[in-house]
């Protein structure tokens, strides 16, 4: 089956045209007519500012320090950058840097947003991007707007030694192909692990791995946080797949349907079908990488703050809830299912995963996507979407 080529600049998704209608997008449109200001007091106080505008949590920052972004020139083990980010958007800051934004338009994915240097007093100049399409539209997000993490062994400069992992995002990496250039703090319980090590160079034209742990080499009140927490950081993993994943099969379906209504041609149904395994794979954590033996300890600031939009059932169970033990969530079906990214998927392909996912939920013959839950989860999970999520087809059971 020959895949569909994206181009996602040209008809019918004309990227660059397009009204952004994302939340840093609609933030901008208040920001211009005063309706919100922040605080240029000075970077933390702004960078705070702008977190709380755009409803991320604090608690959800994770440093990376391998060269990386439209600054790495200043991102190294001496001066790292701080993520955070919510359902929808992500903020990077570089301390005597720039702050730049990445925010998931409902239909047309990731749009790039970057700030001018700080000047106290004065907001400054902020522009759309398009040089971050050079990494963020390329082979790592199957030629679509998108998100990255990566994994290697940077140099003090902040360039690789090795790599880990590349061209792949999602919860179904084994966490010992995780965390290089990243530091990584809490309870992970990971026995091997790439975080918090850099390569220095020797005489015999070799490197050595060093120890890089958070404030070692620089101020830790240069952040917002001393931490860079274990489970912020699977989180973001498991959103960068589900994102990216949702967007590829977004910008596939524009593709092979243009007109977005009437019926889909028939030779467009092996795709579809393709991408609704893919998905539906996804969201119910079919392939999902296992923890620690010991489970891990999440920051109880960010499992607090992660849960303050959960969907619970009359009952109290939710898509949000941890449980850290054996994997990362109690109820192994995505709560990335309530945004909108997903709500605005073209319904031919919702209705094919829906079918999918409903296969896998059976209480007796499971299909393949939902035969590693057992028959009290996968009626958990029916029980919570049919009564928390909108949108689901009138036959779901």
């Amino acid at each position: 089956m020959k895949e569909t080529v994206i181009e996602f600049r040209k008809p019918p998704h004309n990227y660059l045209t397009h009204e952004a209608d994302d939340r840093f997008a609609h933030l901008l449109k208040k920001l211009n007519s005063n309706e919100v200001k922040l605080d240029t007091a000075n970077d933390k106080a702004f960078l705070t500012s702008i977190l709380a505008a755009l409803d991320i949590p604090v608690s959800s920052q994770i440093l990376v320090f391998s060269a990386s972004s439209l600054q790495s020139e200043i991102i190294n083990p001496r001066n790292p950058r701080a993520l955070y980010f919510n359902e929808d958007t992500y903020v990077g800051y570089v301390p005597n840097g720039k702050v730049e934004v990445i925010s998931m338009d409902p239909t047309h994915a990731a749009i790039f947003y970057i700030f001018d240097r700080l000047r106290p007093g004065n907001l400054p100049l902020i522009a759309r991007s398009e040089k971050c399409f050079n990494c963020h539209a390329g082979n790592a997000t199957r030629r679509v707007p998108g998100l990255i993490a990566e994994s290697l062994l940077p140099m003090a400069s902040g360039a690789s030694l090795e790599t880990y992992r590349r061209d792949e995002q999602g919860h179904q990496i084994p966490l010992d192909q995780r965390f290089g250039g990243w530091h990584l703090t809490g309870g992970h319980h990971l026995e091997t692990t790439h975080a918090n090590l850099m390569g220095v160079s020797t005489d015999a034209g070799k490197f050595n791995k060093v120890s890089a742990e958070p404030g070692q080499m620089w101020n830790i009140e240069s952040h917002l946080l001393p931490t860079s927490d274990i489970l912020p950081n699977l989180v973001h993993e498991h959103q960068l797949g589900f994102e990216n994943r949702v967007f590829h099969a977004a910008y596939v379906m524009r593709a092979l349907h243009p007109e977005g209504c009437g019926m889909l041609p028939s030779s467009a149904k092996p795709e579809v079908e393709k991408l609704a395994d893919e998905l539906a794979r996804y969201i119910l954590f079919t392939d999902e990488a296992k923890l620690p033996a010991k489970g891990i300890d999440g920051d109880p600031a960010f499992a607090r703050d992660f849960a303050r939009n959960r969907k619970p059932t009359k009952g109290g169970a939710s898509l949000k809830d941890f449980d850290l033990k054996n994997r990362l969530f109690k109820y192994r079906a995505s709560y990335m299912l309530y945004t909108e990214s997903w709500q605005k998927l073209p319904p031919a392909l919702k209705e094919r995963v829906y079918y999918k996912m409903a296969e896998g939920l059976r209480d007796q013959n499971p299909g393949p996507v939902g035969k590693h839950l057992p028959v009290e989860e996968r009626h958990a999970i029916r029980a919570i979407l049919k009564e928390t999520l909108p949108g689901l087809p009138g036959w779901w059971r």
